[in-house]
C-alpha cells in the first residue's frame, strides 16, 4: 500500500486545471494592469483632427439594432438544438422507445421556447428610426 493511498488517481489532472486557471487569471490580470500603467490616454484629439483634406470627422453612435444580436442569438441556440438531433437520428433503431420518448421531450421543450420567443417578439424584426 501507497504512502498516498487517500489521494484519488484523478488528482493529478484537476491539480493541473487549478493550476491553469489560477496562472490565466494571473497573466489576464497582469496584462490589463499593464496595458493601463502604459496606455497613452492624450491621443484623442490626434485621431479626431482632420488628415490632409479630408472632413472632419464626427463621432456617431452605433446604429446596429439589439435585435440582430437576440435575432443571432435565437438562430444559433435553435441551429445548435437541431444538431443534437442527427446523432438520435441514426441511431433511431439502437436507441428504441427510450430514445423515442427522450427526443419527443426534447422536441417539445424546443418548441415551447420557439413559442415563447415568438409571443414576446424576438423574431420579429423591428424598424431602426
Amino acid at each position: 500500500m501507497s504512502h498516498m493511498s487517500f489521494v484519488h488517481p484523478y488528482f493529478g489532472a484537476f491539480f493541473m486545471l487549478f493550476l491553469a486557471l489560477g496562472v490565466f487569471a494571473f497573466i489576464t490580470f497582469a496584462a490589463n494592469s499593464i496595458s493601463k500603467k502604459l496606455a497613452r490616454r492624450n491621443d484623442e484629439k490626434l485621431k479626431l483632427t482632420i488628415y490632409e483634406c479630408g472632413f472632419p470627422t464626427v463621432k456617431q453612435p452605433n446604429r446596429i439594432s439589439p435585435h440582430f444580436y437576440l435575432f443571432a442569438l435565437l438562430f444559433i441556440l435553435f441551429d445548435v438544438e437541431i444538431i443534437f438531433m442527427f446523432p438520435w437520428a441514426v441511431n433511431f433503431k439502437a436507441l428504441g422507445m427510450f430514445g423515442f420518448v427522450e427526443m419527443a421531450l426534447f422536441i417539445l421543450l424546443l418548441g415551447i421556447g420557439f413559442v415563447y420567443a415568438w409571443n414576446k417578439g424576438a423574431l420579429e424584426w423591428h424598424n431602426i428610426k
